[in-house]
């Protein structure tokens, strides 16, 4: 079973820049204001309160998370260990498999060779890969093309034809085994028919983006597109330099006794640029960044504006409206806003980079276990930090500053039965939430100071509500917080 003693929660705004706003999109405040800003603040203490019971909940060995908003890093953090073994403590710099965001700077490569007319996006694939042979599904079936496998939509099967994802060996294919193979697979579909995500599909689009350039894809990714946005925690595999070290040590599921196994170490070989890269969350917000940049209209010598937003727009849709698929980029809707970006699953470890660019606002997730809802974790985070952004921006005034006397009462109180409470401080006032929960922000409940250790919750319409108070020792610190005649007590050393 995994356990893990918990650190007080310590919250640090980090007002990291990571490139100058355009002026005509300049935001009403700074970047160093915007993270100081209460609302924001208060936002991330949710957010940090949340992630740290959430990942104990669900066992996870390890999580880092970032959130950005347009050129800044507002926040970026680790719980739990990036090596179990060693207790060596995850943080924003830990280097995790990112698996099937891989996909997306493949898919950059191949739209950087169709901007510089080395291919065409109806090109059939064949010729450009002149080897490529596969046994159609049915006579008189298109071919597969470049478009086609960049919205999943090829007919392709998932895989190539190796079991690389059975354990423990996860035996993943040279690059030579995967060409030699691909003439004896065969074709789930014709082309253009239906959604069928493809690993296989990504492989040939590095094969794609290598044939066209003339320069070997490992080396065309590092000099064309990552070391230009600066992302030089990102890897396109798994280097034996970071194991035991950056890169954290990947774990199972959980299993039917509550443990997770540690995964042995693997190379993703020809299947890299699917999903064999290395990254940090930190290096993922540099990622988001570089797109906000871009879309902004700032120019850019890697991407052209157009070419990001015709790679962010919906390509491909199924009749039933169920997936929908930009040029590598996932597209969804939460609510009433759309999101691009991707998620990652790999032996050992789970990710999601999700964008939302109207707000200007990008969530990072990493974990080195399987099992979860990556992007239910990144989404979260979006719902607690993005509306505090907004009323940051339009309404820097508006914030009422925290009062510093009520600083003490924060923190985590644990309930024997039911988990943790946790108090942050919220407006003029605190906020307590009982974790773990799905819904953070749905959940938290207002308090207002009423007396001395006394509040009161404040109800939807405004009015008060149940008494909560704390008890404190003869030196004044909270031992124990009351609700409902039941309390919570405050941990031994916090």
């Amino acid at each position: 079973m995994l356990v893990r003693a918990l650190a007080p929660i310590l919250l640090m705004a980090t007002a990291v820049t990571w490139g100058a706003p355009s002026p005509s999109n300049a935001p009403p405040v700074s970047p160093e204001a915007l993270a100081r800003d209460p609302r924001v603040v208060q936002s991330l203490r949710l957010l940090e309160a949340w992630t740290d019971t959430e990942s104990v909940d669900k066992r996870l060995p390890g999580v880092s998370m970032a959130v950005v908003h347009d050129q800044q890093l507002l926040w970026s953090r680790g719980f739990g260990y990036a090596h179990l073994e060693s207790k060596v403590a995850a943080r924003g710099d830990t280097m995790y498999s990112i698996c099937s965001i891989s996909k997306l700077f493949t898919s950059v490569a191949v739209m950087q060779q169709r901007d510089a007319g080395k291919l065409d996006l109806d090109d059939p694939v064949a010729k450009h890969l002149p080897w490529f042979r596969i046994k159609g599904a049915e006579p008189g079936s298109p071919p597969v093309t470049v478009r086609g496998i960049l919205t999943h939509s090829s007919g392709l099967p998932r895989e190539s034809d190796f079991p690389y994802w059975t354990g423990p060996a996860y035996a993943f294919p040279a690059r030579n085994k995967v060409i030699e193979r691909v003439g004896e697979q065969q074709m789930l579909y014709r082309s253009d028919l239906n959604y069928q995500y493809s690993n296989l599909g990504l492989s040939l689009a590095g094969e794609i983006a290598a044939a066209t350039s003339g320069v070997p894809y490992a080396q065309y990714v590092r000099t064309r597109i990552l070391d230009p946005i600066g992302l030089k925690d990102t890897e396109t595999e798994h280097l034996d330099k970071h194991r035991g070290g950056r890169l954290a040590t990947g774990y199972t599921v959980v299993r039917r006794d509550g443990s997770r196994e540690r995964v042995p170490p693997y190379e993703v070989r020809g299947i890299a640029p699917a999903a064999g890269f290395t990254s940090t969350v930190e290096d993922l917000g540099r990622f988001a960044s570089w797109q906000f940049r871009v879309l902004a209209g700032e120019g850019d010598a890697v991407l052209d504006a157009d070419t990001l937003r015709e790679m962010q727009r919906v390509q491909w849709m199924d009749p039933d409206w169920k997936n929908s698929r930009g040029l590598g980029f996932g597209i969804w809707r939460a609510g009433e806003q759309t999101f691009v970006g991707h998620g990652g699953y790999c032996p050992g470890y789970q990710s999601q980079l999700l964008l939302q660019p109207a707000a200007k606002v990008a969530t990072v997730f990493m974990t080195n276990s399987n099992g979860i809802d990556s992007r239910a974790f990144a989404q979260t985070a979006y719902d607690i930090v993005a509306p505090a952004v907004k009323q940051a921006l339009e309404n820097p005034a508006g914030a009422k500053p925290h009062d510093p006397a009520l600083a003490r009462y924060t923190g985590r109180y644990d309930n024997w039965l039911a988990g943790e409470s946790w108090v942050i401080p919220w407006d003029d006032g605190l906020a307590l939430i009982e974790l773990p929960t799905s819904r953070p922000v749905a959940d938290l409940v207002k308090l207002r100071p009423v007396g001395e250790h006394r509040f009161r919750a404040i109800r939807d319409d405004g009015s008060l509500g149940e008494e909560v108070r704390f008890d404190v020792a003869a030196d004044g610190t909270p031992v124990r917080v009351w609700r409902h005649s039941n309390y919570d007590e405050r941990p031994k050393g916090l």
